[in-house]
C-alpha cells in the first residue's frame, strides 16, 4: 500500500456502514455499489475474499440465512443456530461467530471453497454463485493456487485510491489508529 495517505480528522464507527453494501445484498446490488466507487465485478469477487478472516454478528445473517429458506449448508446452519439467537438484533443479544470456520485466522482462498460448499454466512457471499461470470471467478479463486492472492493485492491498492484526500483535507496520521492531536 502507498504510504503518506491522508486520513480524516473525525472517526465514527457507524460511518463506514453507510458506504458498504449490506450482507443481505443480491448480486446486482453488490455490483452497483462497487461500480459507484469505480470498482468492477472482478474487484467485487476478489475483495469479498477478505471474508476469510474476521467475525460477524449473528444479526448480520440470522434473519435471511437461518430464519428463512436459503442455500446455506445444513450442518453449518445447525451449528449457527446453536450459537445465534433467532431474534439476534444489533445492540441486543448479538454474539459473534467466525466468518470462516475452516481457517478463521488465515488470509487465504478458503473463502471461495466455502462459497462453493454453501458454508458462508452472508446472502452477499452466496450471491457470487448466481451468475456464470462471478461463479467462474469463485471457482478459479478456489482452485488455482496464487490466483486470488495476486488479484487481492491489486484490488486492495485500487480500493485504496478511492476518494483520496488531497491538499489540506485530512491529515497524515502518526499512528494510523488515532487522529493526530496538535
Amino acid at each position: 500500500m502507498r504510504s503518506g495517505r491522508r486520513d480524516g480528522t473525525f472517526s465514527n464507527a457507524s460511518e463506514p456502514l453507510k458506504f458498504l453494501a449490506p450482507p443481505t445484498s443480491n448480486l446486482s446490488n453488490l455490483v452497483a455499489s462497487f461500480v459507484i466507487k469505480g470498482l468492477n465485478t472482478e474487484d467485487l469477487v476478489v475483495l469479498s475474499g477478505a471474508h476469510t478472516i474476521g467475525r460477524s454478528h449473528c444479526s448480520s445473517f440470522v434473519s435471511d440465512r437461518l430464519n428463512t429458506p436459503s442455500d446455506i449448508n445444513g450442518g453449518l446452519a445447525a451449528f449457527l443456530r446453536g450459537q445465534c439467537p433467532a431474534d439476534a438484533t444489533p445492540g441486543g443479544n448479538d454474539p459473534t461467530v467466525m466468518q470462516d470456520v475452516v481457517t478463521p485466522n488465515k488470509l487465504d482462498r478458503q473463502y471461495y471453497k466455502n462459497v462453493l460448499s454453501h458454508t458462508v454466512l452472508f446472502t452477499s457471499d452466496a450471491a457470487l454463485m448466481t451468475s456464470v461470470e462471478t461463479a467462474r471467478m469463485v471457482v478459479e479463486n478456489a482452485k488455482i493456487p496464487g490466483w486470488w492472492k495476486d488479484r487481492f493485492e491489486k484490488a486492495m491498492v485500487k480500493m485504496a485510491g478511492i476518494e483520496v484526500k488531497t491538499g489540506h483535507q485530512g491529515q497524515i496520521r502518526k499512528n494510523c489508529r488515532a487522529i493526530n492531536h496538535y
